[in-house]
């Protein structure tokens, strides 16, 4: 007998964005690793994952990411020092063909290919479409974030799927951030943070109705 499928209505309209944590509380080990794995398995255009993550699960590592909200972004820092753990998504500087043949080697690896002919054509595939970007359209950044964002949206509703809370953000200094963390040294610059934990009682989030433009304005049946 088939299993019946999880229904994630119910967890898209309890999740919100948290603005105050509980410091005493951490994610258990098990739910974590979960967490980071379906974020392993996010998607990413033509298997792209233009992306690193660096995790944050010690006060002294949180404070270091605390850093780039101040002076100018005070009001997330303490989502960031009590939360129970930081995701740092970072997007590359820059795509190059050493980069794409990793990609294909690894899919190689792990079996994706039956026939040489089909590996070639992914070859092509991913070539085009990160060309189209490069050199086309001039956009190459902005698409490689925008398949961050895709990792993004994967791992809020994965961390609501388990009943923790998460906070995306975009408040703070890139560039602070990037120096702290020497990422623009491994080829990366800090695009968004998600904290993850359990919110406390300062959570004035929680109990606020969810909020959204009526279906048949944002939907469209064709």
């Amino acid at each position: 007998m088939d299993a019946v499928p999880m229904t994630l209505a119910p967890v898209a309209l309890r999740r919100h964005t948290t603005k105050a944590y509980d410091p005493t509380r951490t994610l258990p080990p098990a739910v974590l690793e979960d967490l980071l794995e379906v974020l392993h398995n996010a998607p990413s255009s033509v298997n792209s994952q233009p992306w690193h993550f660096l995790v944050a699960g010690t006060p002294e590592a949180r404070a270091r990411i605390a850093r780039a909200t101040q002076p100018h972004q005070p009001y997330n820092t303490a989502k960031i020092t009590d939360a129970s753990h930081v995701i740092v998504f970072a997007t590359r500087t820059g795509i190059d063909d050493t980069y794409l043949a990793q990609v294909i080697d690894q899919e190689t690896a792990d079996g994706r290919y039956p026939t040489p002919e089909a590996r070639e054509g992914q070859r092509g595939a991913l070539h085009h479409y990160v060309d189209l970007h490069r050199h086309t359209l001039g956009d190459v950044q902005h698409w490689m974030q925008k398949q961050t964002y895709l990792a993004v949206g994967t791992l809020l509703l994965a961390a609501g799927v388990h009943g923790i809370d998460a906070t995306p953000m975009e408040g703070f200094d890139a560039e602070v951030l990037d120096a702290e963390l020497g990422l623009r040294a491994r080829g990366f610059t800090s695009v968004v943070l998600v904290a993850l934990g359990y919110g406390s009682a300062a959570n004035f989030n929680a109990s606020l109705p969810k909020s959204r433009l009526p279906r048949e304005q944002v939907f469209t049946q064709l």
